[in-house]
């Protein structure tokens, strides 16, 4: 049996308390896994971290340094730019490494971590990175490509990230690149069971709110409709602590919120328990981003939970409603207008786009990502 074990970003939770999108990807691996006799999955993670844990992998606890500050990360991208090494990430990932270095040898998945490969291949173990967003800005060609070219492979949740991270890397590297695409719980998120439907429409957003998740780009596309039969649900706060408090930009949007017709509702941030709950009472999902994210784990959790989606164009959000769903230009919120009214119109439509995003994300469960990552795994073994 090999061993897989996942390394978090330091201080992240492996727990469903929070709404981390790397946690939730390694909980969804394993989880599919389970039965596959020739894998067993641990996961790194600081011991100050939330609990309950997740119980598909099981727990590597390490005494941490938390991770860096910005005025550490500034450091860092200074010494990079001398080419030197990244001190201060490597302090921050050095007690990682130490838990692990005497143990026998696995295959350490480094995820969001180009510094981890480096260090990892002065132990006994091998190292996959794991990129679920794009290299961080200021990393050179050169650097990134001695960092990854560490790696005996080198996954990515989308197409989109993949030409992203190939052009920032040598020819030799991006050989190495392995789409991976992110899955859904489709157990856990599944279509309501509905006796009859209302005269109202309830539109969702989840996610974090700020500006590049573009929560404000809905509100102001409901507002241009001009109908008082739209009900808005913002559910998510700036960060993971429903308890905080509202950031300008949380308050600008209550601002926003006054001359939408209809209702508008904001609710914290919510946990993984309760996420399936609120997206079973929406009619409509929208993801209005403005960032080019590579793959959206919400988008496929409501395609799950049989709502019609409507999403920006952009990044990898594209692959993650193929024909499923409604794409419109990023941060245009006449477009999204327009998408939004075609569909309230038109109650056959809602349910036959509800009906494909159901079956395009049965199609790619977690299973689904297990089978593409398992390959990944077994090459790396040849």
């Amino acid at each position: 049996m090999r061993r897989v074990i996942h390394a978090l970003t330091p201080g992240d939770h492996f727990s469903p308390r929070t709404g981390s999108a790397i946690p939730t990807v390694v909980h969804g691996i394993a989880s599919a896994s389970a039965d596959d006799p020739d894998y067993a999955h641990s996961v790194l993670v600081e011991s100050s971290t939330y609990r309950p844990r997740y119980t598909s992998a099981a727990s590597i606890e390490y005494a941490g340094r938390g991770y860096p500050a910005s005025w550490e990360r500034a450091v860092d991208l200074g010494l990079s730019r001398l080419g030197l090494p990244r001190v201060r990430s490597r302090r921050s990932y050095g007690p990682l490494v130490d838990a692990i270095d005497a143990r026998e040898p696995g295959i350490v998945i480094a995820h969001n971590a180009p510094v981890l490969p480096e260090m990892i291949a002065a132990t006994p173990h091998a190292v996959i990175y794991y990129a679920h967003n794009d290299l961080p800005r200021g990393m050179s060609r050169h650097e990134a490509t001695r960092m990854l070219g560490a790696a005996v492979a080198v996954v990515v949740v989308s197409d989109d990230l993949a030409d992203r991270i190939a052009a920032r890397v040598s020819p030799s590297v991006s050989q190495q690149i392995r789409v991976v695409e992110n899955g859904v719980d489709t157990d856990a998120f599944q279509p309501p069971v509905r006796t009859e439907s209302g005269d109202r429409t309830r539109v969702m957003f989840v996610g974090r709110v700020v500006a590049e998740k573009g929560p404000d780009v809905l509100l102001r596309a409901v507002a241009a409709l001009g109908r008082d039969d739209v009900d808005v649900v913002i559910v998510g706060s700036q960060g993971f602590d429903p308890k905080a408090a509202l950031s300008p930009y949380e308050q600008e949007l209550r601002a926003l919120a006054d001359a939408v017709p209809g209702t508008v509702s904001f609710r914290p941030f919510v946990d993984r328990a309760a996420l399936p709950g609120q997206l079973q009472s929406a009619d409509v999902f929208v993801a209005p981003s403005r960032w080019a994210e590579p793959s959206g784990l919400t988008i496929g959790e409501a395609m799950a939970t049989g709502l019609p989606v409507i999403a920006s164009d952009i990044g990898g959000i594209p692959s993650v409603i193929g024909d499923a769903g409604l794409l419109v230009e990023p941060g245009d919120a006449p477009a999204l207008a327009a998408g939004l009214g075609a569909l309230l119109d038109d109650d056959s439509r809602r349910a036959a786009l509800g009906a494909r995003a159901r079956e395009r994300a049965q199609a790619r469960s977690w299973a689904h990502t297990w089978t593409q990552l398992r390959g990944v795994l077994d090459e790396s073994a040849d």
